[in-house]
């Protein structure tokens, strides 16, 4: 997965400039004035009058004028029209899911969240979120030939090209279905498929912990543990889109049994469920804690987290230890992937530094003393949506190319059939 677009190898130079303009525009934090976007693409004014024409023309970026100029005229911009398009962003969990509706600029216009269980049937929750996704976008007045792409996000590993999860460990049922296909056929329109981590830094890097940094790793911990990793301003997903499965690096040899059938994974000793049976436990035990104000069974790692910040002992040393095997595996990737920034998001981290601090200890015990030195290590900025704003984003990045393409193509077409009515005439 790509967080730029990019055209093929064989258009036109112009069409390259055009789009990678539009993105710079799009990611600049405020947009960008002529001057500005022609410094950054080493390109004469006169070179960048005709790409922004190009793009003022499809109607997809608007000028505007800075409010805050200090003296003077103030300058005009270029910004994304919020305007031309929405998409919308899913992120689906093992038992919760996300859905939010957006605009162009990554603004979210309505969101739902609501339980949800991956172990169904793949055409079961299909029509879940196919149902809650027509409700929000009636909500708003609008309907499904409004929307110009969505993007969905899924715990498991993401064959991109094909559309569908490999060997999803938390996802039976779902092995090589054909999502993406599947949902373009009910929405009729793009959808991109990436697993969650990955969208997880995408939206962080865009819009939280992450923005300005090259290279990130985005650590989600929930019911299972995932990495999505970021080289150099680009998603990293490896040859089959199996890259940061970092759940699944082996804690202790002969640990117990993992759902992707090795023994002793990291998810074993710290992923959301692990982490819900030790509450459980010290619940059934006896032990004084405000764990034992809900049943056993209803126990879940977020319930963990929330009486860890109520001041919790024991569900704070659940955490810690979490933390701590979380920070064994995160120091390898540390020495192996030299990242700038790790950005520690989903429903566990909500514990903040109770479960960031132990991981942070870790790091700096075991990581090598170059690249432990240059990392920052944080929660994530957005919290729980961080995925979920991915998944707009993503979706922005492959709607608005085409909305630049087609609107740019009607243009000429509307403009070649005024010339032969001309010629006609004559």
């Amino acid at each position: 997965m790509s967080t730029f677009y990019w055209l093929p190898t064989e258009q036109n130079v112009k069409g390259f400039n055009k789009h990678a303009a539009l993105d710079l525009i799009r990611f600049a934090g405020g947009g960008l004035s002529r001057t500005d976007l022609a410094d950054k693409m080493g390109l004469t004014r006169a070179a960048i009058s005709l790409i922004v024409n190009d793009l003022l023309s499809s109607g997809v970026i608007q000028e505007a004028e800075v409010r805050s100029a200090p003296s003077g005229r103030p300058p005009v911009i270029l910004e994304i029209n919020p305007q031309i398009g929405v998409v919308g962003g899913v992120d689906i969990g093992a038992t919760h899911c996300s859905i939010a509706i957006a605009d162009f600029t990554g603004r979210i216009l309505q969101e739902v969240e609501f339980p949800f269980d991956i172990k169904e049937h793949p055409s079961t929750c299909i029509k879940i979120i196919n149902d809650h996704l027509m409700r929000l976008l009636d909500s708003q007045g609008l309907t499904k030939s409004d929307l110009a792409g969505v993007g969905i996000g899924v715990p498991g590993p993401v064959n991109t090209e094909a559309g569908m999860v490999v060997s999803p460990p938390i996802m039976p049922g779902w092995d090589r279905f054909p999502i993406r296909a599947t949902l373009e056929k009910i929405w009729e329109c793009p959808v991109t498929l990436n697993n969650d981590a990955e969208l997880g830094a995408l939206g962080e890097w865009a819009y939280g912990a992450g923005r300005g940094e090259n290279n990130i790793a985005y650590i989600k911990v929930g019911s299972g543990i995932g990495a999505g990793l970021m080289l150099n301003k680009q998603i990293y997903g490896g040859t089959t889109g199996a890259a940061g499965e970092i759940g699944h690096i082996t804690i202790e040899e002969n640990g117990p049994l993992c759902n992707c059938g090795n023994h002793g994974c990291l998810e074993v000793f710290a992923g959301g469920h692990a982490i819900a049976k030790e509450a459980q436990a010290i619940v059934r035990s006896g032990k004084r804690t405000m764990l034992a104000d809900l049943p056993p069974e209803k126990l879940n790692a977020r319930e963990v987290a929330n009486a860890a910040r109520r001041g919790d002992l024991h569900a704070q040393e659940i955490l810690s230890r979490a933390g701590t095997h979380i920070g064994v595996a995160v120091a390898s990737l540390v020495n192996l992937f030299n990242p700038s920034i790790i950005i520690i998001g989903g429903g566990v981290a909500e514990a903040g530094d109770i479960l960031t601090t132990s991981i942070r200890d870790a790091v700096r015990e075991r990581a090598m003393r170059a690249s432990e030195q240059s990392v920052r290590i944080t929660t994530a900025m957005l919290g729980r949506r961080s995925i979920l704003i991915g998944a707009t984003v993503q979706a922005i990045n492959v709607a608005v190319h085409i909305a630049v393409e087609q609107r740019n193509y009607s243009a000429n077409e509307h403009a070649h059939a005024e010339e032969s009515l001309e010629v006609n005439s004559q």
